[in-house]
């Protein structure tokens, strides 16, 4: 995990927010290659998730809401964690943290038994809304997404037309604050979901459930993580929420162990419920074949988009021995990153910088694809350094402009170009005119 973190900041993927003045706990920001990927990841689901299917539409919701939204859903009570504190070495813990040995509990950082007993930590961020900081201006930034969907269903039904089942997806942020956050980029303060509430009747709620934790793992097949690494817990009763008749979560093997990658929820109707009846307004549905009126039961596929970009870095990171410009055999950092995911499709290289002609084409070239997909063009240093350099961020395809591009070796190859598959550093010669389709079919 520490070459993963550091192969991060080294390639600008993920940085610590505020670094210069010692950075600040919990949160990250992501660099020039780090925002692609994410974006990269976002644009899929949005993809998959809403415009390929015709039962969900989307919806952006905002950051800070009602005070009465988060009394309503039971957040403002109840959205809290069991905290510990070690006497011996000051660190503050989640109560699950604390180990045993023994049987007698310790601190995992000092071995320490001096501990306090478990007391309740509300993870939502209070604000204040308004010129003035007292209890009637109290606010919170949003823990989760979910909420503004269900206190919109009504409006969105209104305008979507939509008939059940169907769904309401949105990417944004969210934020926690955790008593210690840990594991790079896994448990965050201030970070991003993916998340759909699926409506539906009440008797369709435990197919649905099956139905989407299918369709979520193909997901991740799809986006370059493989079935092997990732496990399905059917979360037992007793660790669900009290308004759940059945939970999924989705791991993934990270190198510090399986975690939670997504949690696939069928709610019943308990949101919707808890709106109507703080809210006082009606969030039923009514159906027109039946003349029924009543309110949705709801299944919720919900992904960290974090998560996710740290899970697809570690499943991509990968090393092997490559021969150098002299034969020679030597390490090879690789990312491999899905096609579709990965944060530049191709590298253009010049031969030489210092050829007139071969800089002219490539750049003609970078002219061509640049409309199509992100690409990357470097003309320094030896073409083997050049191609490990683009190998260490993850992309996909390189083209190598050279003397035979413009002719000079063989007549019937002027006009090609050679282009370099990442992972098995296979090179082939294709036409320029022939480029942007290949890479297309490629990486879609």
């Amino acid at each position: 995990m520490e070459k993963i973190a550091s192969l991060c900041k080294r390639r600008g993927l993920i940085f610590q927010s505020s670094e210069i003045y010692g950075g600040l706990s919990g949160c990250w920001d992501y660099g020039p290659l780090g925002v692609e990927l994410k974006r990269n990841l976002k644009n899929y689901w949005w993809r998959v998730m809403v415009h390929e299917r015709d039962d969900v539409v989307g919806m952006d919701g905002s950051i800070l809401m009602n005070r009465a939204v988060w009394k309503a859903s039971g957040h403002q009570d109840t959205f809290s964690d069991p905290m510990v504190d070690c006497r011996s070495c000051k660190a503050r813990l989640r109560a699950d943290q604390v180990i045993e040995r023994k049987g007698a509990q310790q601190c995992p950082n000092c071995g320490g038994k001096d501990l306090t007993e478990p007391r309740p930590f509300n993870l939502m961020f209070k604000t204040y809304v308004g010129a003035t900081e007292d209890e009637s201006s109290v606010t919170y930034l949003r823990p989760e997404t979910a909420q503004s969907i269900f206190v919109q269903f009504k409006n969105i039904l209104e305008v979507s037309r939509k008939k059940l089942p169907f769904g309401i997806a949105q990417i944004g942020k969210a934020f926690r604050n955790e008593i210690n956050p840990r594991n790079f980029t896994f448990r965050s303060r201030e970070f991003e979901q993916m998340e759909l509430e699926y409506f539906c009747r009440a008797e369709e709620g435990m197919k649905l459930l099956d139905y989407w934790l299918e369709e979520r793992l193909n997901f991740y097949e799809n986006i370059g993580i493989s079935r092997d690494r990732l496990h399905v817990k059917t979360v037992p009763d007793e660790e669900r929420a009290f308004y759940s008749r059945g939970t999924y979560d989705i791991e993934f093997d990270f190198p510090f162990g399986r975690q939670e990658l997504e949690g696939v929820a069928y709610r019943t109707d308990y949101d919707l419920l808890q709106h109507q009846k703080a809210s006082g307004k009606s969030l039923e549905y009514f159906d027109e074949e039946t003349k029924e009126r009543f309110v949705p039961h709801v299944v919720e596929p919900s992904a960290g988009v974090d998560r996710t970009v740290l899970a697809l870095i570690c499943e991509a990171y990968s090393t092997d021995e490559a021969p150098d410009e002299k034969g020679k055999m030597e390490t090879r950092l690789v990312l491999r990153f899905h096609p579709r995911m990965a944060p530049i499709k191709c590298g253009i290289f010049p031969l030489l910088k210092n050829n007139d002609q071969l800089v002219a084409k490539a750049k003609k070239i970078v002219g061509l694809l640049r409309a199509h997909m992100n690409i990357f063009y470097d003309e320094s240093g030896a073409i083997g350094r050049r191609y490990r350099r683009q190998d260490e961020i993850g992309t996909p395809f390189g083209v190598t402009v050279d003397f035979e591009t413009l002719g000079e070796k063989n007549a019937a190859l002027t006009d090609t170009v050679t282009l370099r598959e990442r992972d098995s550093m296979k090179q082939e010669r294709v036409k320029i005119s022939d480029l942007a389709d290949i890479l297309i079919s490629r990486i879609s």
